[in-house]
């Protein structure tokens, strides 16, 4: 892979491991055109690149900015769309709004899709490309507290594998990379405090950025970050059950937690 040649749209800029990824691949000399939905903090992001970095504050969900967006991913000759954009609510299901829901669902799901699909005429108009779906360990594994997220995710994942055969007779790479628990702001402080509770392991931005660039670099079609949870993930698909019984003596914490959330 050479960085140099690469022109990326990065959706989610702004986010912690969206902001680690512009940084990292601005430093290998990657040209970048960011999204995210805050102004300022783009042009922040922007400003501490080491090369000139194009961005757009915009709502993924609403169409004519995606329109837009991608008339400038044409002018600037993207060749790789990373989607990093998305949202997570911690809370038990049966307390969740049906607009929280909605919310989660149009730009984690819709929105992401959609958007791919406007891209895909101009990446099949160059020699190669690239589409990088970043998902979750809970798109694999269906967590307590999380299931309109692990939903979202579970489709992004579903996407991402019917994607690449669909377009197996391209030059178009479909990479699905899926981070375990990452320090983001997208995280209040009951998930920080029931992940030290539980014991389970967050990794930092910047090394979860890291581990998505040597997967793009490697080819790895379908990637899950982080031991033991590619262990879990595996577990969950042969025997379930295993892992639901595991699950359920976390059950009372999880609970405990989510009601505080």
């Amino acid at each position: 892979m050479h960085w140099s040649d690469r022109r990326i749209l990065l959706t989610g800029a702004s986010g912690g491991i969206g902001r680690s990824l512009a940084l990292k691949l601005a430093r290998r000399g990657a040209r970048l055109l960011l999204v995210g939905r805050n102004p300022s903090t783009l042009q922040a992001l922007a400003d501490e690149l080491p090369a000139p970095a194009e961005w757009r504050a915009l709502d993924l969900r609403d169409a004519s900015g995606r329109q837009g967006l991608v008339e400038a991913a044409r002018e600037a000759g993207v060749d790789m769309l990373i989607n990093a954009a998305g949202v997570n609510r911690f809370g038990l299901f049966a307390h969740q709004s049906p607009e929280s829901v909605d919310e989660l669902i149009s730009l984690n799901v819709t929105a992401t899709l959609q958007l791919t699909q406007a891209m895909l005429p101009l990446l099949k108009a160059v020699d190669e490309a690239w589409i990088v779906n970043l998902g979750s360990t809970f798109g694999a594994i269906g967590y307590p507290g999380y299931a309109s997220y692990c939903a979202s995710k579970a489709a992004l994942r579903g996407f991402s594998q019917a994607l690449r055969r669909e377009l197996a007779d391209t030059a178009i790479h479909i990479h699905y990379i899926a981070p375990r628990a990452t320090r983001t702001a997208m995280n209040d402080a009951a998930v920080d405090a029931l992940n030290a509770e539980l014991g389970n392991a967050m990794d930092d931005p910047q090394q979860v950025a890291e581990a998505i660039i040597r997967a793009i670099e490697q080819r790895a079609v379908d990637r899950h970050l982080g031991w033991p949870e590619r262990l879990f993930v595996s577990l969950n698909a042969v025997v379930p059950g295993v892992v639901d019984r595991a699950l359920r003596r976390q059950l009372a914490i999880i609970q405990r937690f989510a009601n505080r959330s």
